[in-house]
């Protein structure tokens, strides 16, 4: 089975706290990502969408996009729409040979609201699930027609968090919408991760390597702190340094045939967790799990 190992800019600059931001160049972030020993990084804001401008700058590096977050606004808006916001990054996606777009549903999201405490996220009806399922099928079936396939990303602060959101949301949606799947957020959100996995595995795309630290996250008083506070707090690190046991993960995967992209997306302080440090630990720990699973790694460097 083979494997490829990305990581996401967040560890350098994060889209929501521009306070968590090293000041650091595209280019630079490019570099060190290469030295830790990446093929892949998923996109982030200092990206030129010109794929003109953004191909030499990634050739120069040896690096290819690997995915990239789009904010999705289905949950209550039109398909229509949703086509028309898309299409930019589908364009310099498709361009750039990059597997899928992950596909982040914002709306009546609290993830980016600093005030808004865990408690208060969304919750839906089954009835709204099944209605947002169908939306998201068809949504996903189109973009998979134009070439670029989406991954959809359940996340902590959004409508589709808990193991029991995201088995609705799959029971009432098709193929056509595949799974970007996050160890990090649904052990964060109180999941079972192997359980997910035995369950949902057939549509799994995408695969995001988020660790946690359960101490902060036991730690945090939901009725008062936010996604973004936890964040801050420093509930998600790299594979190696948090809590959950990516070997027992990986072999999982592994165990039900996944083969593709394990992308390292870990927001931190970079103050704190110096980037270039937090993503060797990162594909050290990903290269021993792998191994012990049985993947191939294409195009890796020693780190």
């Amino acid at each position: 089975m083979k494997a490829k190992l990305g990581i996401a800019p967040i560890a350098w600059w994060n889209d929501d706290l521009a306070e968590l931001s090293d000041d650091v160049s595209l280019e630079e972030c490019l570099r060190q990502a290469r030295e830790a020993g990446y093929t892949g990084m998923e996109t982030g804001r200092r990206f030129p969408m010109d794929p003109k401008e953004l191909g030499p700058i990634l050739a120069k590096y040896g690096i290819s996009v690997c995915g990239g977050w789009f904010s999705g606004l289905l949950l209550d808006g039109e398909i229509a729409v949703e086509k028309d916001r898309i299409a930019p990054q589908m364009e310099l996606f498709k361009a750039m040979g990059a597997p899928c777009i992950v596909y982040g549903e914002t709306a009546r999201s609290i993830q980016g609201v600093k005030s808004a405490p865990l408690a208060t996220k969304p919750k839906l009806s089954e009835e709204e699930i099944r209605v947002y399922g169908r939306k998201m099928t068809e949504f996903g079936e189109w973009c998979a027609e134009q070439g670029m396939p989406l991954s959809y990303h359940h996340h902590m602060a959004a409508a589709i968090e808990t193991e029991e959101e995201l088995d609705l949301f799959m029971k009432h949606s098709g193929e056509g919408i595949p799974l970007l799947y996050d160890a990090g957020h649904m052990a964060f959100a109180g999941g079972d991760v192997l359980r997910v996995i035995d369950n949902h595995h057939a549509r799994i795309s995408h695969v995001h390597t988020k660790d946690v630290r359960m101490g902060v996250i036991d730690g945090l008083d939901r009725t008062r702190e936010s996604f973004l506070d936890a964040v801050v707090k420093g509930a998600f690190t790299v594979p190696g340094d948090g809590s959950l046991d990516f070997e027992a993960i990986v072999r999982k995967l592994a165990g039900h045939g996944y083969e593709g992209w394990f992308v390292v997306e870990a927001e931190q302080d970079p103050k704190v967790s110096p980037p270039l440090e937090m993503a060797k630990i990162g594909h050290r720990e990903l290269l021993r799990v792998m191994d012990a699973a049985g993947y191939e790694v294409e195009g890796t460097v020693g780190a």
